[in-house]
């Protein structure tokens, strides 16, 4: 088991044929993703080839590309002054599961599409994500898949490097899933929405979540947590060395007053009873000893 991704999975890249979705799309394969089409317009009836003999056929629009292969995931690397057009027909095309990576989609385009996504039967995870793995299974984005195994931990994170490093420090005891749902101020999937879906998982026993300064998601996923999640939950709140008052990386960590600094966040976190480390490391040394500590009992 896994959230939104797993063998079963059928993969489409919109935007494949361009330089990245080459690359990232060879990445995919080569992790072991069931990636069964790409959409490009202009390139409609022909095939992309790939390594080891693989040759992957490229549709006219994410609804051919469904008809004709079942894809319920479709990955989006197109330029960010087209990713709107492309995320709005993933959406008509009632693709389940969208995931886009593009970074520098204006706010405008993320809440005209996001609204259309709400009430939608496509789940919006980004823009300015890294995607998702469920490692051993499939991988959908830029996660590295080889930095971590499969085991029963859930990951949900604003920022990318640290999915990444937080992978790799619990490889030991492995990821069932990792979400990356972006830092943007506009976004699809929730800190919340990847919280109950890990809690619904039999599979999943842990759950690591990473924030960031600004905004006050952190703190209504703390809310939730307290009143909804029953399985050991650690976080970690990225800037507790940035001034306030100043926006920090991500469009979406802007500090006013107390309100969305990482004190205020590890406070609400650890009202709710969820651990929060102070390092990347220390937050990661805190599920190891929950994770040992659920394999003793």
């Amino acid at each position: 088991m896994a959230i939104f991704l797993n063998n079963d999975s059928k993969v489409i890249v919109q935007g494949m044929t361009g330089s990245e979705g080459m690359k990232h799309t060879q990445r995919m394969l080569n992790s072991g993703t069931n990636v069964v089409g790409g959409v490009n317009p202009k390139k409609a009836g022909q095939s992309a080839d790939f390594a080891d003999g693989v040759s992957v056929p490229v549709f006219g629009t994410v609804a051919d590309a469904i008809a004709q292969t079942g894809a319920d995931v479709s990955v989006i690397f197109v330029p960010a002054k087209f990713t709107k057009s492309a995320v709005v027909e993933a959406i008509e095309a009632e693709i389940p599961l969208a995931v886009v990576i593009t970074e520098g989609v204006p706010v405008k385009d993320s809440a005209e599409f996001y609204a259309l996504s709400a009430g939608s039967k496509t789940r919006l995870i980004g823009p300015n994500c890294p995607g998702l793995i469920s490692p051993g299974q499939s991988n959908a984005g830029i996660i590295p898949s080889d930095i971590t195994t499969a085991g029963r931990i859930g990951l949900v994170s604003k920022s990318g490097t640290l999915t990444y490093q937080m992978m790799y420090e619990l490889r030991d005891f492995g990821i069932s899933t990792a979400v990356g749902i972006g830092g943007d101020p506009v976004i699809g999937t929730t800190h919340i929405d990847c919280l109950q879906a890990f809690q619904d998982d039999p599979d999943t026993d842990a759950i690591v979540m990473i924030g960031e300064i600004g905004g006050d998601a952190e703190e209504r996923a703390a809310e939730y947590v307290k009143a909804n999640v029953t399985k050991p939950v650690v976080g970690y709140v990225a800037g507790f060395t940035a001034p306030e008052g100043k926006t920090m990386g991500h469009a979406g960590a802007i500090v006013s007053g107390s309100s969305g600094t990482a004190a205020a966040k590890k406070e609400a976190l650890e009202a709710a009873g969820v651990k929060v480390g102070k390092t990347p490391s220390e937050t990661a040394a805190l599920m190891r000893e929950i994770m040992a500590g659920l394999q003793r009992g």
